[in-house]
């Protein structure tokens, strides 16, 4: 066996499962599940109509690159969204089973096996798929923390000149989960200009980008501010997804997009890999980008939600709306995991612990005493969980 598994960490849902082992619930209570970032809004009837109308091209092997169709109608959107010039839809875009896999298997690809001393670094707390891409991959994670003293923002100036010496790969992740933290365009500067002395990839993580609360505002995306610094590509590129924007999880569809030289050495490995995508995957896919209507409808649920839950969670913690995305980052009156346990014995409500999205840091662990709760299911479901964690928080 390859013996860089034994370094994996369960993921959080294992731990959490462990944590509620032997507990018995309100039985008078249903449950609610704000833990698992899963969105639960309906899929749009367009990429269902597109997906089932193209069943027949199940019987051809698809190309590893996308259809022609796809990668338009993605490079499209990118101009769209985030005001670029012609992104080049051969060279720079380039589809993905996700970009949860995507963004594990990256890492295989820039990482020099033989390097021995690389390093991988990322947000604490963050998203566990960057930790186990870089461990499987022959490197050492370092973990950046991204503390409410300075809002939640990750702080670079801490990390020693010979950590970046040795990093081969930086994941970012805006808007963040689980702060919904958006990286404003001075800190993509300064992330920029590190990759450039030191001569790593930044890897955006960007799966949240569509989920934000007023339409003049959309979060700036990593290429989006290259172009606006008057920059290229070059080290850069971007990872998005249909899921949470779309409301197809179980679709598995997303994009790289960036660095021309990069993507036709990561298209290499896939092609190894195995990592094209299902192509009527693909054709709902290009129904997806090319519409809009549905995305809109999903942010005013989103910010239903949040206008209706934040002022509710605000009488018993001190919580705020996040930049974007769909996660209340709370801090807690006890221990996270002993918050989350007592929680779900008392009201039937599952959140996760922060504790268990991050790792111990400069002496501390960023996660510790907050609690994620995802707002995916219905605004009256939500509004439910936020009674009864206010319910179960005055008691304590």
């Amino acid at each position: 066996m390859n013996p860089r598994l034994q370094a994996l960490q369960p993921y959080p849902f294992e731990k959490l499962r462990s944590l509620f082992a032997g507990v018995v619930p309100n039985p008078s209570l249903a449950p609610i599940n704000l833990g698992i970032g899963e969105p639960r809004h309906p899929t749009p009837e367009v990429i269902k109509r597109a997906l089932s109308e193209n069943l027949a091209k199940l019987a051809a092997y698809p190309p590893t690159a996308g259809s022609d169709a796809l990668r338009q109608a993605i490079a499209g959107w990118l101009a769209r969204r985030y005001g670029l010039g012609p992104v080049d839809w051969r060279t720079e875009v380039l589809p993905v089973n996700g970009s949860r896999e995507a963004l594990f298997s990256f890492a295989q690809t820039v990482i020099d096996p033989g390097a021995g001393d690389a390093i991988v670094a990322c947000p604490n707390p963050f998203y566990q798929i960057y930790e186990g891409a870089a461990l499987l991959a022959g490197a050492r994670p370092y973990y950046v923390n991204s503390l409410s003293g300075r809002g939640f923002a990750a702080d670079y100036d801490s990390v020693p000149e010979d950590v970046w010496r040795r990093t081969r790969l930086l994941y970012v992740c805006s808007p963040g989960n689980p702060t919904g933290k958006v990286m404003g365009l001075e800190e993509w500067r300064a992330v920029l200009a590190l990759a450039d002395r030191h001569r790593f990839v930044v890897a955006s993580d960007e799966c949240y980008s569509e989920v934000y609360f007023g339409e003049a505002a959309p979060p700036l995306g990593a290429l989006q501010a290259a172009a606006q610094l008057g920059r290229g590509f070059e080290r850069l590129v971007m990872f998005s997804s249909l899921s949470k924007r779309s409301n197809v999880p179980g679709m598995r569809s997303g994009f790289v997009a960036g660095d021309a030289t990069i993507l036709k050495a990561f298209l290499l490995y896939r092609t190894y890999h195995g990592g094209a995508m299902n192509p009527a995957v693909q054709e709902a896919s290009v129904a997806a980008w090319r519409e809009e209507d549905h995305v809109r409808e999903n942010r005013r649920k989103y910010a239903e939600k949040f206008a209706r839950v934040t002022p509710l969670l605000q009488t018993a913690l001190p919580v705020a709306r996040p930049d974007a995305a769909f996660y209340l980052w709370a801090p807690t009156p006890v221990s996270d995991t002993d918050f989350a346990r007592r929680l779900f014995q008392d009201q039937h409500v599952t959140v996760l612990p922060g504790s268990f999205l991050a790792r111990e840091s400069a002496g501390v662990n960023p996660g510790t005493n907050y609690i994620r709760m995802a707002l995916v299911a219905e605004v009256d479901e939500c509004v439910e969980a936020a009674r009864r964690v206010v319910e179960f928080t005055r008691k304590l």
